[in-house]
């Protein structure tokens, strides 16, 4: 299945890319390639760095993540 297995951590957002991608510093130091996933693509105003967001990632490629949950407290 799809969401089998898959790996959710959390990060901040440090650079914001073309197309819906950024580059994400998880809680434990690491970089990896993030984009915005389905629905939540449709809810998302902007991207700024600093931003904290959730990502699902596949156990078999940790370098790339998918941003499933962004948290805007500063809204």
């Amino acid at each position: 299945m799809a969401g089998e297995g898959a790996i959710k951590v959390e990060g901040a957002i440090v650079e914001v890319l073309p197309n819906g991608t950024c580059r994400v510093e998880l809680s434990n130091g690491h970089r990896v390639l993030a984009y915005v996933a389905g629905k939540a693509r449709l809810s998302f105003a902007r991207l700024a760095p600093g931003d904290k967001v959730q990502l699902e990632m596949s156990p078999y490629d940790l370098s790339v993540g998918r941003i499933i949950v962004e948290d805007r407290t500063d809204l």
